[in-house]
């Protein structure tokens, strides 16, 4: 996972195009995992918005004031042309309706929203000069997020939190997740960004809940097509998605709480 490290250290346009591939990335796994439903989403529908997407939010960085257009992230005409062309572009695809079913045009509408656009908001973080700093906590709440819920779990969890979406969490692991969450974020703004400490507690809390949603929204995915790992690309995590999932849901949270709060 160093990799990941070097590009929240560098920032900018290296971490901005790392999102991208890891966008891409995730949801071609994620159109793979659902090959085994026997569901064909389009790839290269998704290859051309992550394109797009991407493109836009340059675009808009480039244009004018740094910081505007980073925190307004592309949104306006633009953005929502986006919007407008990937659901149509989704639903072309099943015009050949003999060959493709609903499920097809849905998944691929799925999987576009899901790792493409999540992974988006990643890297309007690292494209904002004043506050760039807040990517990490992105990382840290999701991590921490975790491994905190792992160890707490196994020393303290009795209580099952889903059963039957993921056996092995529990009340106690949550809870532990949380608080581990919330105590590395206070340390990383102690330490790094005092003046917006009070900022990353709260960004500590809701990320760290935010994060095992996503966790649990990978575990539901993968449970319904009969799958274990997305991939095996990262040896003992499985692939980009398995590894990622909780960190697409804590990008939008942190990317929101700046741009709004």
């Amino acid at each position: 996972m160093l990799p990941l490290v070097v590009l929240l250290v560098i920032g900018g346009y290296v971490l901005y195009a790392g999102c991208f591939v890891i966008g891409v990335m995730a949801v071609y796994e994620f159109y793979r995992g659902f090959q085994a439903m026997n569901v064909h989403a389009s790839f290269p529908i998704a290859a051309a918005a992550s394109v797009c997407l991407y493109g836009i939010g340059l675009a808009d960085h480039l244009a004018g004031d740094a910081v505007a257009a980073a925190v307004k992230g592309g949104t306006g005409t633009l953005l929502m042309l986006w919007f407008f062309g990937v659901t149509v572009a989704c639903l072309l695809y099943l015009f050949r309706i003999e060959e493709r079913k609903l499920e097809d045009g849905m998944a691929t509408l799925a999987g576009i929203f899901y790792a493409v656009f999540f992974s988006y908001h990643i890297g309007l973080i690292g494209m904002m000069p004043e506050v760039k700093i807040l990517v990490w906590l992105v990382v840290i709440t999701a991590f921490g997020t975790d491994i905190c819920a792992y160890f707490s779990g196994v020393f303290l969890g009795k209580h099952k939190l889903c059963p039957v979406i993921s056996p092995k969490k529990t009340w106690e692991g949550a809870v532990g997740g949380v608080l581990g969450s919330v105590i590395l974020s206070g340390l990383f703004g102690l330490i790094f960004i005092r003046p917006l400490l009070i900022h990353c507690l709260i960004i500590g809390f809701a990320g760290s809940i935010i994060s095992m949603f996503g966790d649990l929204t990978a575990s539901v995915f993968k449970r319904k097509m009969g799958i274990k790992d997305y991939g095996n690309l990262i040896p003992g995590h499985g692939g980009i998605l398995d590894r990622f999932d909780s960190v697409l849901f804590t990008g939008p949270v942190v990317y929101y709480y700046i741009a709004i709060v």
